[in-house]
């Protein structure tokens, strides 16, 4: 197996999938923040700015962790809720250099080992169907944005043989989604959701494709209950 680069390590969904990927044979390597804090390989950075990224891909180019990359699975993002009249420049600014342009620059600058390799992609998005939700417009259109950037990219990079899947997960139970129904003052009941390490194995699934075909789009749900 091949080592599989993955973004928002150390939330919810990342860490189970550091788990599930290490787990099918995968080596990881993190890239964010308290990356040290796991047991992979990683290097730090901030999301946020997505200009530092080039140094941070550098030094694992520096140190050959780039050489057999075979996946990157972009799943760190960020979840303001503020209408539109409430939030400022800095709410947009942020929202969007996490959830989209940071991914777009990591993609940038891992396509030429990505390429040697005929690697994966991975974007882990939103809920499948997610629009015009009040409150949460700066989550709702870094998301769409996200889906246009997996889309093109798909398009762009078939000749070098990437593959790019768009994963949309209904609720998981993760800090983040209890932090947001709170907010909304809607229930949490983490045992009616998608539990992470479920989540995660079925994006190590979707990793798993032969060689013939892929899943561009995952849109898992909660089994009904």
């Amino acid at each position: 197996m091949g080592n599989v680069l993955v973004t928002g390590a150390t939330g919810g969904i990342g860490t189970a999938l550091v788990a599930a990927l290490i787990e099918a044979g995968h080596r990881v390597t993190a890239v964010g923040r308290d990356v040290g804090r796991l047991d992979v390989r990683g290097v730090e950075a901030d999301l946020a700015e997505p200009g530092t990224l080039a140094a941070a891909v550098g030094a694992l180019e520096d140190a050959g962790d780039l050489e057999d990359l075979q996946a990157l699975v972009y799943c760190a993002g960020i979840s303001p809720i503020e209408a539109v009249a409430d939030a400022g420049p800095e709410t947009w600014r942020r929202t969007m250099a996490v959830n989209v342009a940071s991914a777009a620059e990591l993609v940038r600058l891992t396509l030429p080992a990505l390429r040697r390799s005929r690697g994966h992609v991975i974007f882990v998005n939103a809920s499948p169907g997610m629009t015009g939700v009040p409150r949460w417009s700066a989550f709702v259109a870094s998301k769409a944005a996200l889906r246009e950037l997996a889309d093109s990219l798909r398009e762009e990079e078939a000749a070098h043989g990437i593959r790019v899947t768009t994963v949309y997960p209904a609720a998981t139970a993760t800090d983040l989604l209890a932090e947001v129904r709170t907010t909304f003052g809607r229930p949490y009941d983490p045992e009616s959701c998608i539990q992470p390490r479920t989540l995660a194995a079925m994006i190590v699934w979707a990793l798993s494709a032969p060689a013939d075909a892929y899943a561009c789009e995952l849109s898992v749900l909660p089994s009904p209950r």
